[in-house]
């Protein structure tokens, strides 16, 4: 009786906390954005989140065998476990993983035989609560904490009920407690992580256990009554009585089993029971998406701006624990180790430095002081700066981008880490190879004494050239900005380097020998791969992010550049297929996108469209953008036009439908568009309000006519970081016709580290 009444006035004040609520953003997002995928075409790539904003741990229900990077996919008809879940990428895979999934009838505990169908029209997806009806009439539930869950199955009554404890891929070690209701242990499946790293974890439930097993061989051996079981791909099972309705808190921990066990108890407090979680979780939401609140525009347009928004707040995941004195810890995925203070992971910085971290530069400051410091922790526990952690240094991609994220942090007035450290990290960085893949630098000595990677010496090496180049960029303004004429003078010339790939004959980057010979020999800008990754010459030409005044000179001028760049989006989108030999999902969604040889599903062609800015046009940067943003997004299934990749995607639509971009990371400066809302307020951490109005705007007036900033008239096509922070408001005149006398001179350009 008791136990029901709360259960009921927890759903009363379920609703009536939402109708409290004076906007209710929560309801736009789509946790199912982006989930119609697979490895030959992805149209995002996601899985539906369950989790707080950066959490240390995410859900999520799995329809994929175990290992499978695509761990859910909407056209799947079946789902085969509940899991926790780390996966920042289905290229990556998962890590430190489990899941329970509800069985009744005859005990099956193989993830084929025990998938339950089910239909989208019995599900409900979103970031603070996940349920599925299934067709036998089981449900399942989850609702998040920031290092445990609740997770809650309902069975029929129809047949002997159990719930099966799948402990993935990897090595498990599973020990069941029945007269405590639990399930303890660990699980060390993946693959980048030091030693005998193991995710400790504690399940309680709420119901007491019939019986119980272990089970091993992937469910060919079940062994009844017995307690415990260690090895590869085994698992557990609990038989609960017919009809229970079963609560599972769970919880895990890096660090060890004590500390599992404090999370569970800890993470509750304040708002024990499923109705009380969800409560919480759905305002942490609401309080976060409201922090951009958006006027105007269709209700799909909101849909994919708060579905994106939310994404955009999942990674970097916290890779830390509070203790019982309050205070944060952690052991490294780079050294094993227990620190304390904080870590942050799993996030390639190849994908995110270019959108990502300069959104939350402006939303998360004081959290993107602490990410800076634990970047140089990490750096002196491997050796190297994190390229992509997952959850530690697998040194996939290209790029030494974390230099990007603390100069950017740095320019933008975050600057709680030492400087000196970060610029000391980097020339280790710079000059040295590393431990592999994108850790230190192949071919390091040649950048410096050649001014580029040779091809065939180095992989990628065109690819390379450029974004290295970028990077020193980076370490010279960081340097520049903290008066280090050390550091300075070593990166300067360095970010030069960009012109020493560029051939005039083709008006191309290209791959180069050692000679100086150009390669291939029968150049076409359309090809993919070879001195390039995942894309082609005529997408990575644009790719000087720090001197584009530079490369419009090189590229013969701004007439020339003007007509070049309007053909790379009305020309032929078509490909070679080049040294990979074969299509690629990337060259497949550039054709769906149409938009030429814009590929805006991978990242390099993320800041393109806002080149115009450089050339005196900006008119046509908001044409482009608007188009980008209203043909190849939405709030559904096939969301994104691409991998949508820890956020880098999502935030790329975020900034953008603000009518901001940052162009260059590393400076005090975003570009400026054409908003997707009539009005946007942003509040900061500091408290105060950056607002963006768009008066007469609408799909067909995408064009700025006028702009004021705070009051005084407004040509530039950028606008200061810095004034965003200080609050303000932005106020445009939009009109269905460009207005082509402003913001074209000289001075109304961004940055480039070539002055006109």
């Amino acid at each position: 009786m008791g136990s029901s009444f709360k259960s009921l006035m927890a759903a009363v004040l379920l609703c009536s906390g939402m109708q409290a609520t004076a906007q209710d953003y929560v309801k736009y997002v789509n946790t199912l954005q982006g989930t119609y995928s697979t490895a030959d075409l992805s149209y995002g790539s996601t899985y539906p989140t369950v989790a707080l904003p950066y959490g240390e741990h995410f859900y999520s229900v799995q329809t994929g065998k175990n290992g499978d990077g695509w761990k859910y996919q909407y056209q799947a008809k079946k789902i085969r476990g509940f899991q926790q879940v780390h996966q920042c990428s289905p290229w990556m895979g998962d890590y430190a993983t489990f899941s329970l999934m509800p069985v009744e009838g005859k005990l099956v505990v193989n993830e084929d035989e025990r998938a339950s169908a089910f239909k989208h029209s019995n599900e409900h997806a979103g970031p603070d609560y996940y349920s599925v009806n299934f067709d036998n009439g089981i449900s399942g539930e989850i609702t998040p904490a920031e290092r445990a869950a609740y997770m809650r199955f309902k069975f029929t009554g129809k047949d002997d009920a159990y719930l099966v404890f799948d402990g993935y891929t990897g090595k498990a070690d599973i020990t069941v407690l029945p007269q405590e209701h639990k399930i303890i242990g660990w699980t060390r499946n993946g693959y980048w992580f030091p030693g005998e790293f193991k995710g400790f974890f504690v399940i309680e439930f709420n119901q007491p256990f019939v019986s119980h097993g272990t089970w091993a061989n992937k469910g060919k051996t079940i062994t009844a009554g017995q307690s415990a079981i260690a090895g590869d791909a085994v698992g557990a099972y609990l038989q609960f009585k017919k009809g229970a309705t079963v609560l599972a808190k769970v919880s895990m921990s890096y660090i060890s089993p004590e500390q599992a066990a404090l999370n569970l108890k800890t993470e509750f407090k304040g708002k024990e029971g499923f109705e009380q979680t969800r409560i919480a979780a759905r305002k942490t939401w609401n309080d976060l998406l409201g922090r951009v609140a958006v006027e105007g525009g269709t209700e799909e347009e909101k849909a994919t701006f708060y579905s994106c928004l939310f994404r955009s707040n999942l990674f970097s995941r916290k890779f830390y624990d509070i203790n019982e004195n309050g205070k944060p810890y952690y052991r490294s995925p780079y050294d094993n180790k227990i620190h304390d203070g904080y870590m942050y992971t799993d996030n390639g910085f190849w994908d995110t430095f270019r959108t990502q971290f300069p959104l939350d530069n402006i939303l998360h400051p004081e959290m993107q002081g602490r990410y800076m410091q634990s970047l140089i922790d990490a750096q002196q526990q491997f050796g190297f700066f994190p390229t992509w952690s997952n959850p530690g240094m697998s040194g996939v991609m290209i790029g030494n981008h974390a230099i990007s994220l603390l100069t950017d942090a740095w320019a933008k007035g975050i600057r709680n880490f030492d400087p000196k450290a970060a610029l000391a990290g980097y020339l280790n960085e710079a000059t040295n190879r590393g431990v592999g893949g994108s850790s230190g630098r192949e071919g390091w000595k040649d950048y410096f004494t050649l001014g580029y990677m040779p091809v065939n010496d180095v992989g990628e090496s065109a690819a390379k050239t450029l974004e290295y180049a970028y990077d020193d960029f980076c370490a010279y303004n960081l340097a520049k900005m903290t008066g280090n004429k050390f550091y300075e003078d070593i990166f300067k010339r360095q970010t030069y380097n960009y012109k020493n790939i560029y051939d005039p004959t083709v008006g191309f980057m290209r791959g180069r020998k050692r000679d100086g010979t150009w390669v291939p020999e029968k150049f076409n800008p359309r090809e993919w791969g070879g001195a390039f990754t995942e894309g082609n010459s005529y997408q990575y030409s644009w790719s000087v992010f720090h001197d584009l005044n530079g490369l419009i000179t090189m590229m013969g001028g701004e007439k020339t550049v003007q007509g070049k760049l309007d053909t790379f989006f009305t020309t032929k989108n078509d490909f070679i297929v080049g040294s990979y030999g074969h299509e690629i999902h990337e060259m497949t969604e550039m054709v769906i996108a149409n938009m030429g040889q814009y590929a805006h599903g991978n990242q390099p062609c993320f800041h393109i469209s806002y080149i115009y800015n450089y050339l005196k046009q900006p008119w046509k940067t908001q044409y482009r953008a608007r188009a980008v943003m209203s043909k190849l997004y939405n709030s559904g299934p096939k969301g994104f036009p691409g991998d949508e990749d820890q956020g880098a995607m999502s935030s790329w639509y975020v900034i953008s439908a603000m009518g901001l971009y940052p162009v260059t990371p590393g400076i005090d400066q975003l570009n400026i568009s054409s908003p997707v809302f009539n009005k946007v307020t942003i509040t900061l951490e500091n408290g105060k309000k950056f607002i963006i109005v768009a008066n007469n705007n609408s799909k067909s007036n995408v064009y700025i006519q006028s702009a004021k900033l705070n009051g005084v008239a407004f040509n530039n096509n950028y606008i200061k970081n810095s004034d965003i922070m200080a609050g303000g408001t932005l106020v445009y005149q939009m009109g269905s016709k460009p207005n082509t006398t402003r913001g074209i001179t000289n001075q109304n350009a961004p940055f480039s580290l070539t002055a006109k």
